[in-house]
């Protein structure tokens, strides 16, 4: 039926009801009564019109959406009536149900949501088994999609960086090399010319085009729609663009936001050996494909392994022990997958505490509003409301709250996200991520929402169907009795304390774990430093010519004013991309099949350690003399030393690399230090001469001087532009260059802070709520007190007792479950240690002082009651 002549029938309804009436007193008045007995007699015999009215509606089926409108505006006038209580209740719920919409939204773009590509469900990427090898050869590749029968297609790419000249300019570029029929197997459009193809392919350097990003094309060539068919240099060599990415697309990983593509045979242009297309041992490249309709996961792995175990036959050198499988991709596959869900889950767990907390203390707060309501519902049911009626409407001011609270939550989380999706944090790398909520994220808050307002209205629900309504009515809501025992609201709040009080202690767990990591040994000094990145091939320089450039640069800046130490080292420690490794093996040994360990590897120049800030334990530095025509020397850590060496001295022993003829003689150790991140154990390093062994085409000058960044950062660009003005330079201070590093450990400290801080709030709110209302429903009592002398310690002892016994109560629970959850916080913070003796003292600190605050208001209102105005007022 349909909605809109209900309001035409009920007007007809009233009608025909009030004239079925005045029948009815024309035929008593008929009967010889008078007209005011008449009138009584009409509606004693026609009965209830009420009543009626809801049969009526009954056999209309409007019964049930006419109670819900009802209970609808009951809600609303009551909330109405009590804008504090409505606003208060919204604003808790708004800050749980908005915690964990923005968590579950970062979670679900990162982990959940799959690429923005056509059909992304049958896209998978191809990796090895182990676990920690992902990376095939392009070989491999080649065996795998022509050898498949369970992949409609099959391509291959690769991350990298170049240097990108765009008029005079050279900037350091991020990019994928991919194979030609990378686009059409994703089934991208181009926004602008086209994208390349498997047929342009014709060789090793036969397809020199770029393909841009919609962001690259909107920021660099300022959205001109005639960049198609111009020129840029690449590493210099030329590139002719063809075609624009649309806007949406970004590639195949989540995060990484490339400036172009080029096709997989330009690697060689662009820094890449020129024998890796064809060496079948070098891994380094990411498979990518799509099944075919119909064929399982399951089925595509036997289909993979089949080849890998005909290619491990084949080739036994390159590809022993090859295995496959398969994984959705996103997060690099499982490069970051596991850590970022681990940390990802152990903040929605998080979350989901607030909100639980967040229940509670609504809970409690309803359980109060209707114990101050006890005298109204008891007198709605003795004028014949039913209990189910009054319960369903405490039910929907509940649900009503829950979605007012919930809409709030969301649409403050949903602003938030959009400020985090418009972050990037790291300047110099294309890191991005969307993370805006969609249909699933809102759905899941309508849920959230949903049950938290059933959850906080059982409560009071409860107790209406328990109540007494003749008692209820006799005694008043301001003498009902006071407690004796502690009820599920004293229940609640203790809970809720006890979840804070975790949360707090999460928090301050990632404030000491940030404190710890900021005061950790680097094994340098960052501080007064600033770094020059550039590689040298991409301004076309070859191997045999670093060593005099880089000289050059050292030379110059020297030369400049404030500079007090300056060096090379191939890699920026705790940068991106640190950092390589090699095996070590005694002096002597001739079997290189168990080496003692693998260490790090660097190449540095003389000055580097000054520059650095690195202590040289023993031994000594090194100086130009040590180069190819001399002894092959090495500076090692401490670790190193120990590892190799036990306690005897380092200084003047030998050891071997693998494959290595001639052995590595060591001239000095230096102290221990910090070179992939923060959080790794102490491991074993190696310094080389840079004049002796060149381990990348990274150059890093170290400038420690004592001007300022800015000024340090203009000398370097000009000193270093005037020696070749294709060098694509990154100029920063080592503290910015650190930002990579200690952005786990600072993105745990703001969500757990985050989480903290609202938890600080609920239990504030809950602890107050609880005085205030202790203080409410006992004035009486304490006016007599007062009235008989009753000391003002023995009146704060009586009136906020509870609460503080509740508070100390659920800070201990709380406290014991910030210990037992050291494993969650583990997920989250590095080396979490809840019994750490300043984290148990903040806690405890912090959960006083919220008590005291929440506890101030109702204790002076407690201290300010009048006897004699209560007893004028009786």
């Amino acid at each position: 039926m349909r909605w809109w002549p209900m309001k035409k029938r009920n007007v007809d309804l009233e009608r025909e009801l009030r004239s079925d009436l005045e029948l009815e007193e024309e035929e008593q008045r008929e009967s010889g009564l008078s007209s005011e007995e008449a009138r009584y007699a009409a509606r004693r015999a026609f009965g209830n019109p009420t009543i009626i009215k809801e049969q009526t509606y009954e056999t209309w089926g409007w019964a049930p959406l006419e109670r819900l409108l009802q209970d609808l505006r009951y809600a609303l006038r009551q909330l109405k009536r009590s804008p504090g209580f409505a606003v208060t209740a919204m604003a808790i719920l708004a800050l749980g149900v908005g915690a964990n919409v923005a968590v579950f939204s970062v979670m679900n773009a990162l982990i959940m949501r799959p690429l923005n590509v056509p059909q992304p469900q049958s896209l998978y990427l191809v990796e090895h088994r182990e676990h920690g090898a992902y990376m095939q050869s392009y070989p491999d590749y080649l065996d795998y999609r022509d050898g498949n029968s369970t992949f409609s297609a099959m391509a291959t790419f690769d991350m990298t960086n170049t240097a990108i000249r765009i008029g005079k300019t050279a900037l350091k570029s991020y990019g994928y090399v991919a194979s030609g029929n990378y686009f059409d197997m994703l089934g991208i459009q181009p926004a602008l010319g086209r994208m390349f193809h498997a047929n342009d392919e014709r060789g090793v350097n036969s397809a020199p085009y770029i393909v841009l990003s919609y962001d690259f094309w909107r920021v660099r060539f300022n959205e001109n729609p005639n960049v198609v068919g111009t020129t840029v240099d690449l590493n210099t060599h030329p590139f002719t663009v063809i075609g624009v990415a649309p806007r949406e697309f970004h590639g195949t990983e989540i995060f990484f936001w490339p400036d172009f593509w080029i096709p997989m045979v330009e690697a060689p242009q662009i820094g890449y050996s020129i024998h890796f297309l064809a060496h079948r041992g070098t891994h380094n490249l990411w498979i990518l494909g799509r099944l075919k309709p119909g064929v399982t996961r399951a089925g595509a792995d036997e289909d993979m392994n089949a080849i890998s175990s005909r290619l491990a036959k084949l080739y036994p050198g390159d590809d022993d022990g090859l295995d496959a499988r398969l994984v959705k991709p996103g997060l690099k596959g499982d490069v970051w997958g596991d850590p970022a869900r681990a940390f990802l889950a152990g903040i929605m767990g998080l979350a989901s505490l607030v909100l639980l907390a967040a229940c509670a203390n609504l809970g409690g707060i309803f359980a109060v509003r209707a114990a101050d309501r006890r005298k109204e519902l008891a007198i709605r049911m003795a004028i014949g409301s039913s209990r189910w009626r009054i319960v369903r409407g405490l039910m929907t001011e509940a649900v009503v709250v829950s979605l007012a609270g919930g809409v709030a939550g969301t649409t403050l989380a949903t602003g938030l996200l959009q400020l985090l999706s418009r972050w990037q944090p790291f300047a110099d790398y294309p890191i991005h991520a969307t993370v805006l909520p969609d249909g699933k994220v809102y759905g899941i808050a309508l849920l959230l929402s949903l049950i938290s307002g059933w959850l906080f209205g059982i409560l009071p629900a409860r107790q209406v169907w328990e109540s007494d309504a003749a008692q209820a009515i006799k005694t008043g809501a301001s003498s009902a009795p006071v407690f004796h025992r502690f009820t599920l609201r004293d229940l609640l709040l203790s809970v809720q304390i006890a979840l804070c009080t975790l949360l707090v202690t999460a928090s301050l767990v990632a404030l000491r774990g940030m404190q710890r990591s900021l005061h950790a040994p680097l094994g340098f000094e960052p501080k007064g430093v600033m770094l020059a990145e550039t590689d040298l091939t991409m301004a076309g320089y070859r191997e045999e010519e670093f060593l005099p450039v880089q000289r050059r640069m050292l030379e110059q800046t020297a030369r400049l004013p404030g500079v007090s130490a300056v060096g090379i080292i191939d890699r920026t420690l705790l940068g991106n991309g640190c950092c390589g490794s090699e095996g070590v093996f005694r002096a002597g040994t001739t079997d290189f099949r168990q080496e003692v360990f693998d260490g790090r590897n660097f190449s540095i120049s003389p000055g580097y350690l000054e520059a650095a800030g690195t202590r040289l334990l023993s031994g000594r530095n090194y100086t130009w003399h040590d180069n190819a025509n001399t002894t092959q020397v090495a500076i090692v850590n401490a670790t190193f030393a120990r590892m190799m060496f036990g306690n005897a001295p380092a200084v003047g022993q030998h050891f071997l690399l693998f494959g290595g003829a001639n052995p590595k003689e060591i001239v000095g150790v230096v102290e221990d230090g910090k070179y992939q991140t923060l959080a790794e154990e102490a491991q074993p390093a190696m310094f080389f001469p840079l004049s002796q062994e060149i381990n990348s085409n990274d150059t890093v000058l170290v400038v420690r001087s004592v001007l300022p960044s800015s000024e340090m950062a203009s000398a370097l660009d000009r000193t270093l532009t005037s020696i070749n003005p294709d060098l694509p330079l990154t100029l920063h201070s080592w503290p910015d260059a650190l930002d990579l590093a200690f952005f786990p450990t600072r993105a745990a400290t703001a969500a757990l802070g985050t989480m903290g801080l609202l938890a600080a709030m609920l239990a504030t709110t809950g602890i107050f709520g609880t005085a205030a209302y202790s203080v409410s429903r006992r004035t009486r009592e304490l006016g007599i007190r007062v009235a008989l002398g009753a000391a003002r310690t023995q009146l704060m002892r009586s009136a906020l007792g509870r609460p503080l016994v509740l508070l100390a109560c659920g800070s201990a629970a709380g406290l014991a479950l910030g210990v037992l959850a050291s494993r969650l916080l583990g997920q989250v913070v590095y080396e979490a240690r809840p019994s750490d003796p300043l984290v148990l003292g903040g806690v405890l600190l912090t959960m006083v002082v919220l008590g005291l605050v929440a506890v101030w208001i109702p204790a002076r209102r407690a201290l300010r009651i009048d006897p004699a105005g209560l007893i004028r007022e009786d």
